[in-house]
């Protein structure tokens, strides 16, 4: 059932896995699409969505398995990279989106990376603490700082949910409840199958297509993200990198669009404008 609060559309899209939750600012600007990273959920952007919502159509979903998005009806399936982006995809065609530009953070830019190769109307791209990876656990770990193990543990304890919300979002930063809701809500199988298939040698050469990329692809980290190598990231050979360089955050973590909302939305915003 849809409903509206100060403007901004709730509703829910039926796709083949999962019933998705869906925030739509709604107008007729250009869409911009906003993915969240794992055991989150879509209201994280809430220093986005405020901000941009008058000038563009705003829109953020939960994944299955997420928020309030339901649980997948075929876990082993829907939980992946690729089936997460072919979820998306379904819900942006219901919708009847014709281009958009998609801002994923964490998980949510290695799903962005996946609609690269599936979604011709993704016209822009920004990632933040996503590692473009090649296939397999040994290329995986080239890009990832040790410590990423709860990423795809199942069931969490008190203390491993501490851990995730700090090490996710920053010691320093706000842990609103919601933010603790959202990790305790989540489906550990999300968790689980995501990561096997990630690690798996039928994953996607996401490097290859962060190199080759044919739409400006934007990189923004926080410079004290736990998970990336920097070393890794910064020497890849892109094709088409907005700027021509990666912005590093000086004194932000994960996720600097939840923890510093003052240094990151400028930069999304002059992304954004490159689309009008």
């Amino acid at each position: 059932m849809a409903t509206t609060h100060g403007d901004i559309n709730y509703y829910d899209i039926q796709t083949r896995y999962s019933s998705i939750s869906v925030i739509d600012t709604g107008g007729s600007g250009l869409p911009v699409l906003l993915i969240h990273g794992n055991s989150s959920c879509k209201e994280v952007f809430c220093h986005q969505i405020n901000q941009l919502k008058e000038e563009y159509r705003v829109l953020a979903l939960d994944l299955p398995g997420h928020g309030l998005s339901s649980n997948a009806s075929e876990p082993s399936q829907a939980y992946s990279m690729p089936s997460y982006a072919h979820t998306i995809i379904e819900v942006l065609e219901q919708i009847g989106i014709n281009k958009v530009v998609v801002f994923g953070w964490s998980l949510g830019g290695h799903i962005g990376l996946e609609m690269l190769a599936l979604f011709p109307k993704m016209i822009g791209l920004m990632i933040c603490g996503t590692l473009p990876v090649s296939v397999g656990a040994d290329n995986v770990a080239l890009g990832f700082r040790p410590g990423v193990g709860l990423a795809g543990k199942a069931e969490f304890t008190e203390e491993d949910i501490k851990n995730f919300v700090s090490d996710t979002y920053g010691v320093n930063a706000p842990h609103e409840p919601f933010i603790i809701e959202a990790v305790i809500r989540t489906d550990g199988l999300a968790r689980q199958y995501m990561f096997e298939s990630f690690l798996s040698p039928q994953a996607t050469d996401q490097r290859l297509l962060a190199e080759t990329s044919e739409i400006p692809l934007a990189i923004v980290n926080g410079a004290d993200d736990p998970y990336i190598n920097f070393d890794y990231i910064n020497g890849l050979n892109y094709r088409n990198l907005w700027k021509g360089k990666i912005f590093n955050l000086t004194g932000v973590s994960h996720a600097p669009f939840w923890d510093s909302p003052e240094l990151f939305n400028p930069i999304l915003t002059a992304f954004l404008k490159e689309f009008q």
